[in-house]
């Protein structure tokens, strides 16, 4: 009981980590979506999707290292 006390506590992922890392697969699958758009590309959902996927993989990559690994 009291070990699994202990590793309850010392657990630093945090459930919002896994939306974040959900989020990141979604915009990576629509950023994927958009490139492979046949008739007319929409160049800004591309450039919207490019920095959001950016800003959410530096996201992750910071929650991995800097608190997971940590």
């Amino acid at each position: 009981m009291f070990l699994a006390q202990v590793a309850e506590e010392t657990s630093k992922i945090d459930p919002f980590d896994w939306f974040m890392l959900a989020f990141t697969v979604i915009i990576a699958i629509g950023l994927f979506r958009l490139l492979k758009a046949k008739p007319k590309k929409n160049v800004f959902a591309i450039g919207f999707a490019s920095v959001s996927l950016a800003v959410f993989l530096f996201i992750d990559y910071v929650m991995i290292t800097k608190v997971w690994l940590a």
